[in-house]
This record gives C-alpha cells, sequence and structure tokens, in this order.
C-alpha cells in the first residue's frame, strides 16, 4: 500500500496562491489532506493499495489531492470569517459574498477518471422453488 499521506503540506503551500491556505498551520492541513485522500477514494473506489500495480501513487493523484486540500483549506478559512453580505452608504451600495470553492468545479474528473474502480453490485443469494 502506498504510504499516507500522498502529498505533504509544504507541496500544498507551494502550490497554492491563497494567503489563507500558505499561512495554515501544519497540523490542521495534514488534516485537509487527509479529507482530499478520503475523498478520492470515495470517488474511485479506489485506496491505491495493490503494492504491484502502484508501488507510488500517480502524480494525477497527487494533483487532485492537492487541489482538494486547497479547497478544503481555504473553504474551513472562509466559513469562520463573518462576511458582509450587504451595506448601504447614503447613495454608495456595497455587497460581497464569501469566496468559497466548490470541489465539484475543481474539474478533478479527468485526472481521477484513469484510476476509477468498477463498484460491484454485490452478492446475490436466490432461492427457487417448484410451484
Amino acid at each position: 500500500m502506498a504510504k499516507r499521506p500522498w502529498v505533504t503540506p509544504k507541496e500544498v503551500k507551494n502550490y497554492t496562491s491563497y494567503d489563507e491556505v500558505k499561512q495554515r498551520v501544519k497540523r490542521k492541513l495534514e488534516m485537509d489532506i487527509f479529507r482530499a485522500e478520503q475523498k478520492v477514494i470515495a470517488i474511485t473506489h479506489n485506496d491505491f493499495s495493490d503494492d504491484e500495480k502502484y508501488p507510488e501513487i500517480p502524480q494525477e493523484i497527487k494533483t487532485a489531492v492537492i487541489l482538494i486540500a486547497e479547497a478544503f483549506a481555504k473553504n474551513t478559512v472562509e466559513s469562520t470569517r463573518q462576511r458582509l453580505t450587504s451595506e448601504t452608504f447614503d447613495d454608495y451600495s456595497y455587497t460581497a459574498e464569501a469566496s468559497t470553492v466548490e470541489i465539484s468545479g475543481l474539474d478533478i474528473d479527468d485526472l481521477l477518471a484513469p484510476y476509477i474502480l468498477p463498484v460491484g453490485k454485490g452478492n446475490v443469494f436466490m432461492r427457487l422453488r417448484k410451484l
């Protein structure tokens, strides 16, 4: 089985352009990476535990984990902030929204597609009797 974590907090910090993620504590970023790995496993139905097939984690999977971990870290920081939604001063109006990152919008499908395993339907046990 490929050793976890598949990426390091340093790799996520080197990739990101968000200051909030760069300043995130290492332990919290490790948890974001763990959650991202679990998300990849859930999507692909593949835990990459076959040492013969995956002696190391493919670069596409590492990239997907980095993107998802970055999104988790950014969203966690954004959710703790109170955002001003609308404010008006005489003739001037200001509106701001929370800038969270949607995981579904990361476009990681092409990265993960070659590693998705088919999900079995399970075992069926059927008893028949003569009428």
